[in-house]
Formats: structure tokens, C-alpha cells, sequence
């Protein structure tokens, strides 16, 4: 009488077949999954830049961002008080920036002598944000 069934070589081989096909779906979905990662961190962080400038504006007060590389990590500061955060390590998201914060006066006009660069990047993607010293943001 003949078995119905399958052997364990035969199982073996589904399974090696599932595997294969599990990591080229993983490896195919990665550049997807960083460039969705950095937008996302740029929209936050572009938020935090609005918020600080509109901050200034409508308090009459100074207003900073203060970007943590080592932690990658923004937050905006009034007076010792802290606004909002923006923590871009959650999101393995790394940043890098020409300054360590940026400040804008009560008038909306960014303080400091020169541009600020922050470069947010997972994998092979990455974002530049430029901040003008007259406050403005622009994403490139």
C-alpha cells in the first residue's frame, strides 16, 4: 500500500525555497524603508525649525534649536524650557550638522554668522537641510 506525504528532504527543500524568497523581499525593501525613515525625519525636523521661528514671532522671545549629533536628536529651547523634541536615533536616522544649534531673535531672522547644514541619512539616502541666516529653511 503506497503512503501519501512528503519526506523530510522535500519539506527541506520547501523551506530553503521560503528562505531565499523571504531575503529578496527583505533586501528589496530596504531602500524603500530608509528613504520613508529620512523623509520622515526631514519633515520633523523642518517642523521643528517652523515652530522655533513662529515661536520667536508671535512670543517676541529668542528661540533655539539645539541639534545633538551624537544622539541625533533636536530640540527646541525657550528660556530653559524645551518645546518639542525630535529624536531621530528611534528611527536609526543619523544627523550631522555644521553647528550645534540655531537661534532665531524675536523678529523671525535666524542669529548667528553663518548657515546652518544638517545632513539626516539612513543607508544609502540621505536629506540636506540649509537654514539662511535670515531664517529661512530649504530641503535639497
Amino acid at each position: 500500500m503506497p503512503r501519501s506525504g512528503t519526506t523530510t528532504f522535500e519539506q527541506l527543500v520547501v523551506l530553503v525555497i521560503l528562505a531565499l524568497l523571504a531575503l529578496v523581499a527583505i533586501t528589496s525593501s530596504a531602500p524603500l524603508l530608509n528613504a520613508a525613515a529620512v523623509e520622515t525625519a526631514t519633515r520633523d525636523a523642518t517642523a521643528l525649525f517652523a515652530l522655533a521661528r513662529d515661536h520667536a514671532l508671535s512670543a517676541g522671545e529668542r528661540t533655539a534649536i539645539h541639534l545633538d549629533a551624537q544622539h541625533h536628536r533636536l530640540a527646541v529651547h525657550v528660556a530653559g524650557d524645551t518645546l518639542a523634541v525630535a529624536d531621530l536615533a528611534g528611527r536609526a536616522v543619523r544627523l550631522e550638522a555644521t553647528r550645534d544649534s540655531m537661534a532665531y531673535a524675536p523678529s523671525g531672522l535666524g542669529l548667528g554668522a553663518a548657515n546652518l547644514r544638517l545632513v539626516l541619512s539612513r543607508g544609502a539616502r540621505s536629506d540636506t537641510i540649509t537654514v539662511s541666516r535670515l531664517g529661512r529653511v530649504q530641503i535639497h
